[in-house]
């Protein structure tokens, strides 16, 4: 951000971060993405065991279970338009009112699921309010992550922005452990209880999460960065369609540079359960843990390598993680077709690692390519259309497969790609990195 003009005796006018600020921001951005994500992880998983039985009834299976994925597809379609939507209110109103309003949107449209009467009780009405609610949730997760991503880094000072950042990262392996231990626990239950009320005990759980999560976020400051461009008057009129005018280029570079974070992740999950247990003709249960595994050192490799990149910087990091999974590629799934249950669980563990290098710095990749003014409907729109992209890529894997003659080298070959776009995203992404000012208080 350019600093006023000013006399030589007085200082110009420039935000002040503080580091004891950051860490507590960073805190309750990762509370709320956390809950983000279990929410939408809880919705996936939903979708394959319950809404295809209890929503869907009058179709015969496989289509009941299309139907099912096309309303968890929904999701994914709506996240570009709250990038917009909230991109908006994030630059235009302040980053700390978007960010209430997503995280409540999300945390009651999750937990109205849980009540939501079945087909049996309702008929049709059951489906398309169970849409409606997928497609309110989808909106809110649009601008809830460019939200948090953007208020924890301006908060920070700028030297230790990868850490932050990375910080807020962690809500995603989190948000995916509760989601699947809460299921897990659920499924303990009788089939008939499981059906009848079972199945709604992690969707209601959503309510008192969210209180916990609103609490938190109601104490978050705005953005000094933010303050200072009101003060300014340097605030975008339409900021998503100036992005779309003025930093086309920066956006697409956005969007390679996530692409990999993300969609790398429903290759290593989504395809790899299917592919193991329909395929290969494995547990689900050998599948699902190998996940459960691989999401604890996530975290871990999301931490340490949030700290690197203050050293290396985050375009730098991406390149890298872009470059070691596309290597990594084809020997992860020589790994998985051993049908040998630790090499599987090896091999989901490694990929998840080796593609969480480039996803633990995507925010303060991000967040240092587009100026302040921009910002959060920058960071938003980049990220929600590489998840848009993403959301298809489970389906390419089967297509492709199907077409090979059912071998995993199609899927090796579609992730080597997508790693190979996202280290180009992290090549040109360090080059064109914007440098904010700030002071350390």
């Amino acid at each position: 951000m350019q600093p006023s003009e000013a006399t030589p005796t007085t200082p110009p006018d420039i935000p002040k971060v503080s580091g004891a600020d950051a860490g507590r921001i960073a805190r309750a951005a990762f509370v709320g993405t956390a809950l983000e994500w279990y929410d939408y992880f809880l919705f996936g998983t939903a979708a394959a065991i319950v809404f295809n039985r209890l929503f869907f009834t009058t179709l015969d299976p496989t289509a009941a279970t299309l139907a099912a994925f096309a309303t968890f597809g929904v999701g994914f379609a709506a996240r570009p338009l709250g990038a917009v939507l909230f991109g908006f209110i994030g630059d235009r109103v302040g980053r700390r009112p978007a960010l209430l309003i997503t995280i409540v949107m999300i945390g009651c449209a999750t937990g109205l699921i849980g009540v939501l009467p079945d087909f049996g009780t309702i008929g049709l009405a059951a489906p398309i309010m169970l849409a409606v609610l997928r497609l309110l949730q989808g909106l809110a997760v649009g601008g809830e992550w460019g939200g948090a991503m953007t208020i924890a880094v301006e908060h920070a000072p700028i030297e230790r922005r990868g850490r932050f950042a990375a910080l807020v990262q962690v809500g995603s392996p989190v948000g995916t452990l509760m989601s699947s231990g809460a299921f897990a626990l659920v499924l303990l239950l009788p089939s008939e209880a499981f059906d009848s009320w079972g199945w709604r005990l992690p969707f209601l759980a959503a309510f008192p999460l969210l209180l916990i999560a609103l609490y938190i976020r109601l104490k978050v400051e705005e953005s000094p960065i933010f303050r200072e461009l009101v003060k300014l008057e340097e605030r975008a009129k339409i900021p998503a369609l100036e992005v779309f005018r003025n930093a086309w280029g920066r956006l697409i570079v956005a969007v390679a540079a996530a692409f990999l974070g993300v969609g790398g992740f429903y290759v290593m999950t989504t395809f790899v359960i299917s592919y193991g247990t329909g395929t290969l003709g494995l547990e689900r249960g050998l599948m699902v843990n190998a996940t459960l595994v691989a999401a604890v050192f996530q975290i871990a490799v999301v931490l340490v390598m949030g700290r690197i990149s203050e050293r290396v910087g985050p375009g730098r990091m991406t390149f890298i993680g872009g470059i070691v999974t596309a290597v990594a590629a084809f020997p992860l799934f020589w790994l998985i077709d051993t049908k040998n249950p630790a090499a599987i669980i090896l091999a989901v563990t490694l990929g998840i690692a080796f593609l969480s290098i480039a996803y633990s710095v995507t925010g303060a990749l991000l967040t240092e390519l587009f100026p302040p003014r921009l910002r959060y409907s920058g960071v938003s729109l980049g990220y929600n259309l590489a998840g848009a992209l993403s959301g298809f890529l489970p389906l390419i894997a089967v297509a492709l497969q199907g077409a090979s003659g059912g071998g995993s080298w199609t899927a090796a070959l579609l992730l080597m790609v997508v790693s190979l776009i996202t280290a180009a995203g992290g090549f040109f992404g360090e080059r064109l990195r914007v440098k904010d000012k700030a002071i350390v208080q």
